[in-house]
């Protein structure tokens, strides 16, 4: 019987982008702009659901503001026990990527994942965190711990990777080992350079570790940094490293596709990388 999955992804705008707006009523904004798009996807059937990354506001790393330590809460916490209740009613899992607090000075960049029973399965911790012009997320972000955790779900064996990880082909492969067969790949990425190689990388992840990815950028411009457009064109690629759907650059945006899962079997039963691979030879990528 063939295992389809159906997975919906959501890239958004963010709606308040005015500094004097205290930070707590700019996430509340985000929040219930994203509710419909949530809603929406569970009525269609999506039964595994991502969202951008930092979904419940801007993306706030072009400053080095420290209102912005206000955004972060504990993961679980009232954004996933909220997101339980949806994932529950529409028997959909979830992805919720969070600015998360754990102690004065101890902050990650995360995504919970919440079961489609709306149980919570865990969490993935951003593990590369740039420091460069208009992303300065060491100053938000601590590097997320050594593991690379893939999630049982009631429809498939997911994996997490956020935004900057996607530059590293490294965890990607440990994701493929750990038994990953969708990885999501939550992001806020603006155009020049990055706009290229989010076609790239991607695709070639997902060939690499035959595997499907989800790949979700936000949508906009925000104030007052303005680093750049935020230039959308979330997509879904197959283990080919084919693109099988994609949303547009500038509009707030539902993307569903159907996954066939089968794809994974019949891919590395012709592109035999797990095999062939020769870990014994890679000790220089630990010395380095």
């Amino acid at each position: 019987m063939p295992r389809n999955v159906i997975s919906g992804l959501i890239q958004c705008h963010n709606p308040i982008n005015d500094e004097s707006v205290p930070v707590k009523d700019i996430q509340q904004a985000a929040l219930e702009h994203h509710l419909p798009f949530i809603e929406e996807a569970g009525k269609k059937g999506v039964q595994i659901l991502c969202l951008q990354e930092i979904f419940n506001g801007p993306y706030f790393c072009p400053s080095q503001d420290v209102r912005w330590y206000d955004a972060a809460e504990t993961v679980p916490g009232p954004m996933t026990d909220l997101m339980s209740e949806y994932a529950k009613k529409y028997e959909m899992v979830m992805i919720v990527p969070v600015y998360e607090y754990v102690q004065p000075g101890v902050y990650y960049n995360t995504a919970a994942v919440i079961d489609a029973d709306g149980s919570y399965l865990g969490k993935y911790r951003k593990k590369q965190i740039p420091h460069t012009n208009g992303f300065w997320e060491k100053f938000f972000f601590k590097p997320g711990d050594a593991e690379y955790p893939v999630f049982q779900t009631r429809y498939a064996k997911i994996g997490v990777y956020i935004c900057y990880d996607r530059h590293f082909p490294e965890g990607a492969r440990i994701l493929g080992l750990n038994g990953a067969e969708i990885v999501y790949n939550p992001s806020a990425t603006v155009a020049g350079l990055s706009q290229y190689l989010w076609k790239l990388e991607q695709p070639a992840h997902a060939v690499a570790n035959g595997y499907f990815m989800g790949c979700i950028n936000r949508v906009g411009t925000e104030e007052p940094w303005n680093i750049g457009k935020f230039y959308g064109t979330s997509y879904h690629v197959n283990p080919r490293g084919e693109i099988i759907d994609e949303a547009s650059e500038d509009n707030d945006e539902l993307l569903i596709s159907t996954l066939d899962l089968d794809m994974i079997d019949e891919v590395r039963k012709v592109w035999q990388f797990y095999r062939d691979r020769r870990p014994e030879t890679y000790a220089k990528l630990t010395e380095i």
